[in-house]
């Protein structure tokens, strides 16, 4: 493996950034827990009692990503990558907003909502460029299709590859996440701990762990603004100024 020391950025990001760019949060009080219980859309049970319903909520959410547009906090990210900083993204979210961005680095540990896969094989997936997945869709072998998103009661397969790239962060940065689902909220103890660590969030003084640094602000707001002092100085710090 190349010997690669330019800093490295590693950002785990979670509903809010999205947010910001139209699509429903989850967890918020009007998000769409609040319009759709999660045993009735989210589970493997869901699945198996009423597959229809949960693919007509999927595709719902589906149409809703394709409107959406990345915001400034996904493209001050791609910025700072093409600006020659190493940039991995860690996200819980299943739009592909990171990548239209311009951002090569994403790991999406929920997976994606523009894929679905293989209901008896995990492995075969494939891209829904258009439409959505009705009853009767089926794999090259023969089974129902479902959406290629992490279910709760469903284990994240990512998640040690996520861990391995956390321990490699020379800054970690956090972003719209209310740091409550689990197992991707211990990424934070993935990080050694001299790694700095900072929260954008507008809740974020409620929200980070000790040892996190909190920037109270808009991932819209908050994140370009960091990723102009990175770039004028050409590491990764942070800024008290702007932490003010």
């Amino acid at each position: 493996m190349a010997d690669d020391r330019r800093p490295h950025l590693v950002v785990f990001t979670g509903s809010g950034i999205s947010a910001e760019s139209g699509i429903q949060t989850f967890r918020a009080g009007d998000g769409l827990w609040a319009e759709h219980p999660i045993e009735e859309v989210a589970t493997p049970q869901a699945w198996r009692r009423d597959p229809e319903r949960v693919l007509r909520f999927y595709n719902q959410r589906r149409e809703q990503v394709r409107r959406a547009r990345p915001n400034a906090a996904h493209k001050a990210l791609a910025a700072l990558e093409r600006q020659g900083f190493r940039v991995s993204i860690i996200t819980q979210n299943i739009d592909d907003l990171h990548e239209r961005a311009g951002s090569r680095n994403v790991l999406h540990l929920h997976g994606e909502i523009l894929q679905a896969r293989s209901t008896v094989d995990a492995r075969m997936r494939y891209p829904l460029s258009r439409g959505g997945i009705e009853l009767g869709d089926v794999c090259d072998k023969g089974s129902q299709l479902r959406p290629d998103v992490v279910w709760f009661g469903e284990s994240v397969p990512h998640f040690a590859e996520a861990c391995d790239i956390a321990a490699e962060a020379d800054l970690l940065l956090v972003v719209g996440t209310s740091l409550a689902v689990m197992p991707a909220a211990s990424l934070l103890d993935c990080v050694p701990l001299e790694t700095p660590s900072l929260l954008v969030d507008p809740e974020a003084v409620a929200l980070a762990p000790p040892g996190v640094t909190r920037l109270s602000q808009p991932a819209g707001k908050g994140v370009p603004a960091l990723v102009r002092h990175w770039k004028r100085e050409g590491r990764l710090w942070v800024p008290e100024t702007l932490l003010g």
